[in-house]
């Protein structure tokens, strides 16, 4: 099976521009009172405007970034845990980067190619890239096109366990030291899938020749301090705590001043409720990320004249894995074994998401950063709407559901049972924050309603999105029968986010619990089948977002999903920092940081 990564970018782009309305969920959405310098853009996300001061690179001091979801490592090739790849992003470059609108610009490239410019096949079978002239590591030696054939070497080899997929190439050819072509085992109709935003980062060759297969985990090295072309070298990290870097002075923008901070520190641990108060409240950092407060305890903050909070909506959805293996068989969660009840059980979980009142995770949780949704992938004409009957909040219904289903109190506790199984007393887990936690409370009320028993817990969210799955608390082992957090795609790209719900997607205990997308284990044919026909489809063609929505409603209509909250990315930013601009949904947040300066 073939994944495809930017599959359909150019075309979907206009579309995701057009439809940012607040209709749809992805509406333009300020939130709070603005701040000093805050504007709205078009794409629904506030920004700060002004420009950072020209200054000699690395002198200007410190900059401070809570990431209350703490790094394990900086090497971004080796985790699909956004807190390690963001991490990453200071150091290591792709060739390309997806801006705040969606569209991709060139970062270690000399530009995007094309069919036109040459650099794409006609027959789209290849891509040519050219590199920029004169950069260098941070240890001042070339960057050339064999450290790209490198991190191919690199990720091809499955022992790596490379979160970048090269599944579709097949061969990676350096023309001259500036000039590298990957062919494709096939055609892609849209060709920039690898290489390319911070997810799929170079590497150099010189510091992981001996790293790669069986070797990469245990080069701890190299993974805590990776020689890169980025503005930032890694200095110290100290797992699940603090990464510190310091400037790069064989960075290409040096003489331009960048970047303009001489340190940068990104500090974990806490929670995004901290994050917010030291950022907006008390002017402590310079960068608070991830920021899922509450909007009445959020806004006040802002109100302090600190910082600013920033908003962009992409396709993050907020939203429940009901685990279709059993956490409680030898060995927990994986096949042959079946959840004995929530199994493809698709009347079960739609009783479960009536009884849902998604106003009411919004109103608490959210405010005007989240909307209620019933699907993964709202993002235009692509999202699915025939799964919109989860919005109308129905506990007749999903009681009605539950008694034809013959799930009944028969010892009058108020809880029903399911033949075979028992009391219908499910485990449910996420992350620690406030906001999940009194999403959690409204959930476990809701399904009380209906003779459901949540038991909730909530685990650090270290050990909960550590993409090693180190931890039994990881999303990806998911030794519990339910688990909340969301999932976001890197570009609007359908074709590789719902790649990530195919059957050989699943984590398992064989593959060493790989970082991959298919935590709630759906095993589908039907999905199956219809990502390998979205894949071999051009996004021109008229059936292209009809296989989109199909692959959408197949994982809600299988029991495997349930959507909850469409969420707006939102962090907050110190107003005294200048060159920000828009904030970047789909990319790093940190993709322009050799930009931010001091005013």
């Amino acid at each position: 099976m073939k994944r495809t990564r930017l599959l359909a970018l150019l075309a979907v782009l206009a579309m995701v521009v057009a439809a940012c309305s607040p209709s749809d969920g992805e509406g333009s959405t300020t939130t709070g009172g603005g701040g000093e310098g805050t504007t709205t853009t078009a794409g629904g996300s506030t920004s700060t405007t002004a420009e950072a001061p020209s200054t000699e690179a690395g002198a200007g001091g410190d900059l401070l970034i809570l990431q209350w979801q703490a790094p394990s490592q900086a090497n971004g090739l080796l985790s699909s845990g956004t807190k390690d790849i963001l991490a990453a992003s200071l150091v290591l470059e792709p060739l390309a980067e997806s801006s705040p609108d969606g569209t991709m610009v060139p970062a270690l490239a000399a530009e995007i190619p094309t069919v036109e410019n040459g650099g794409v096949a006609e027959d789209f079978t290849s891509i040519t890239w050219t590199l920029k002239d004169g950069v260098l590591w941070s240890d001042g030696t070339p960057f050339t096109a064999d450290d790209v054939l490198f991190t191919y070497e690199y990720c091809s080899d499955e022992l790596t366990g490379c979160s970048a997929d090269f599944s579709t190439v097949d061969s990676v050819e350096v023309i001259d030291d500036l000039t590298v072509k990957v062919n494709f085992t096939d055609p892609l109709p849209f060709p920039y899938q690898h290489f390319v935003t911070y997810t799929a980062p170079i590497i150099q060759r010189a510091q992981f020749a001996d790293c790669v297969g069986e070797q990469a985990s245990a080069c701890t090295d190299q993974n805590f301090a990776p020689v890169g072309t980025g503005p930032y070298m890694v200095t110290e990290l100290k797992p699940e705590d603090t990464v510190t870097y310091t400037w790069n002075p064989n960075y290409r923008g040096v003489a331009e001043g960048k970047p303009f901070f001489t340190n940068v520190t990104i500090k974990g641990g806490g929670d995004a409720e901290a994050a917010a108060r030291s950022v907006l409240e008390i002017g402590e950092a310079d960068y608070g990320w991830n920021l899922q407060v509450a909007p009445e305890i959020l806004l006040p903050m802002e109100a302090a004249g600190n910082g600013t909070i920033v908003t962009s909506f992409t396709a993050n959805v907020e939203h429940i894995n009901l685990n279709q293996t059993d956490p409680r068989a030898d060995p927990p969660s994986e096949y042959p074994s079946q959840h004995p009840v929530l199994y493809q059980n698709s009347e079960f979980a739609r009783a479960l998401s009536l009884a849902i009142d998604r106003d009411a995770l919004v109103a608490v949780g959210y405010g005007p950063t989240g909307v209620p949704i019933c699907t993964l992938w709202p993002v235009g004409d692509q999202a699915s709407h025939n799964q919109d009957w989860c919005l109308t909040r129905d506990v007749d219904q999903a009681n009605q559901i539950l008694d034809d289903l013959g799930y009944t109190d028969t010892d009058g506790d108020g809880v029903r049972e399911a033949p075979g199984f028992g009391p219908l007393e499910f485990d449910y887990v996420t992350s620690t924050n406030a906001v999940r936690q009194s999403n959690q409370d409204i959930i476990k009320a809701n399904w009380e309603e209906i003779g459901v028993v949540a038991n909730m817990s909530n685990q650090d969210a270290s050990l909960f999105f550590d993409g090693t799955s180190a931890s039994d608390f990881s999303i990806w082992k998911f030794f519990s029968d339910m688990e909340m957090f969301t999932n976001g795609a890197t570009l609007p790209d359908p074709s590789s986010y719902l790649f990530s719900w195919t059957s050989g997607e699943i984590p398992t205990a064989a593959l060493g619990w790989p970082a991959s997308g298919n935590m709630p284990r759906l095993s589908d044919a039907e999905y199956d089948e219809t990502w390998t026909t979205l894949s071999q489809t051009s996004p021109s063609a008229p059936e292209y977002n009809d296989l989109v929505i199909r692959l959408q409603d197949i994982m809600v209509e299988k029991g495997a999903i349930i959507p909850l909250i469409h969420r707006g990315n939102v962090s907050a930013i110190a107003n005294d920092i200048t060159g920000y601009g828009d904030p970047n949904g789909w990319d790093s947040e940190y993709w322009n940081i050799e930009d931010w300066a001091r005013g």
